[in-house]
């Protein structure tokens, strides 16, 4: 009895055997292929039509012509059908604050923990990753909170965009990222400050220890914080260049934040490798900029989502104060340095307005001189390249992620059509159809 029951184990596992072996292996990459209408080539602003984005797993394995390509494609390839539409790549923001809102902006930001930042920021991860940003650059979160959700993100815990993270920004003490709303007997500080050359290495390394991917310093003073002046430098010449030779040795990328004109030039001769804001940048500042090959990384929307509410923001009157000053400005002077040929990543300082609404940044692009190309670039190309990340994001190519977007119409014509994707696919997933 113990023969046969062997003998017909023996059978039932060799008759198994040839079904077993006409079966994709387990773990098989999924394929999916994307019928585009047509695909906007983001270097040279030319569209392909009828093209086919073939996937396999989070890849782009090939683009071409529908026709020559259908024939091609695995019997199980899921099929999306976005004949009808502009596909390009996903959009990158190079200046969130994701775990940070506009009600958590000023002295609102006292009540709250760092976990609960951490927990705010899964849902604005996923509000930005439904508009079309499917890669951001945080430069800016508390506690590490942000470190905190990429990591999430990263493991599939929540669902959002590719994130760079820098951690806790550093300041100088009493600076734009110190705390200035509480009174001195509370004897507040903030995790990012850190004063003198041995001070700010120490930071950054502390911040790389914690797995910052790109360091974040405040070159000149800020809008929303008390008692400091955007035009003037905080740190000086030895301490920023201890900032970025800690960084660059180290393999991370430096963002200096920059409003004033001196604070610009300080920080790009110390080597950072992207001005964030910009406000009062000058012609010197553009000539360096130029020469050292320093992108600007404006944030020029936030001022028309700030002046019609800030009046909710609970702010106090010298704040107000300064948006009123800067704001305008930075439009006038980043419109030069646009008509200037300065390098333009696109950045949004999202946290100052609700995430979602990054996308209307390119219209005051477009409204500062760019054309609709040159804006869709900033947020593709010449982002990725900002991030060291041109061999994954930025455009559509074979090896590449395959993070992509859809539109009705053509962008190139109206880029505030990108305002409302109707598609968003990252790492060939569809996260928003």
């Amino acid at each position: 009895m113990k023969r046969i029951g062997l003998v017909s184990i023996l059978i039932v596992a060799l008759m198994g055997a040839p079904v077993a072996m006409t079966q994709a292996p387990a773990g098989a990459a999924r394929v999916v292929a994307v019928k585009a209408g047509r695909v906007l080539d983001v270097r040279t602003g030319k569209y392909a039509a009828n093209q086919i984005i073939w996937i396999e797993g989070e890849r782009i394995k090939e683009i071409g012509d529908a026709a020559a390509l259908e024939s091609r494609l695995p019997k199980d390839a899921r099929a999306v059908d976005l004949s009808s539409s502009t596909v390009l790549p996903g959009l990158i923001d190079c200046h969130t604050h994701l775990t940070m809102s506009p009600m958590s902006i000023g002295p609102a930001g006292l009540r709250m923990s760092y976990p609960r930042q951490a927990l705010m920021g899964a849902r604005n991860a996923r509000v930005t990753l439904e508009a079309g940003f499917t890669t951001v650059r945080n430069v800016g979160g508390a506690g590490y909170a942000d470190i905190a959700l990429r990591d999430a993100i990263n493991a599939g815990d929540v669902r959002g965009p590719r994130m760079q993270a820098s951690g806790p920004p550093l300041s100088i003490t009493g600076g734009h990222g110190d705390q200035n709303f509480l009174a001195p007997q509370w004897n507040a500080m903030t995790d990012g400050v850190a004063d003198g050359v041995a001070g700010v290495t120490a930071k950054v390394r502390e911040n790389i220890k914690f797995g910052a991917d790109v360091i974040k310093f405040m070159a000149t003073g800020g809008v929303l914080s008390e008692g400091d002046n955007p035009a003037l430098a905080q740190y000086s010449e030895e301490e920023m260049k201890a900032i970025v030779d800690a960084a660059h040795g180290l393999g991370r990328k430096v963002a200096a934040h920059a409003h004033g004109a001196l604070g610009i030039k300080f920080a790009v001769l110390a080597g950072v490798d992207s001005i964030e804001h910009g406000s009062f940048i000058n012609d010197e500042d553009i000539r360096l900029m130029k020469e050292h090959g320093t992108y600007l990384v404006p944030t020029l929307y936030l001022s028309d989502w700030f002046m019609e509410n800030y009046k909710a923001l609970g702010l106090s009157e010298g704040i107000i104060a300064k948006a009123r000053v800067v704001m305008p400005a930075a439009r006038e002077n980043v419109g030069h340095a646009f008509h200037e040929g300065v390098k333009a990543a696109f950045g949004t300082d999202a946290a100052v307005y609700p995430h979602g609404l990054n996308a209307h940044e390119f219209a005051v692009m477009v409204k500062l001189g760019l054309t609709p190309l040159q804006a869709i670039q900033s947020s593709t190309v010449n982002a990725a390249d900002l991030l060291g990340w041109s061999d994954r994001v930025g455009t559509l190519e074979a090896g590449k992620f395959a993070d992509l977007v859809a539109v009705d119409g053509d962008p190139l014509a109206d880029v505030s059509l990108l305002e409302n994707v109707k598609v968003v696919i990252k790492g060939g997933e569809i996260v928003k159809q």
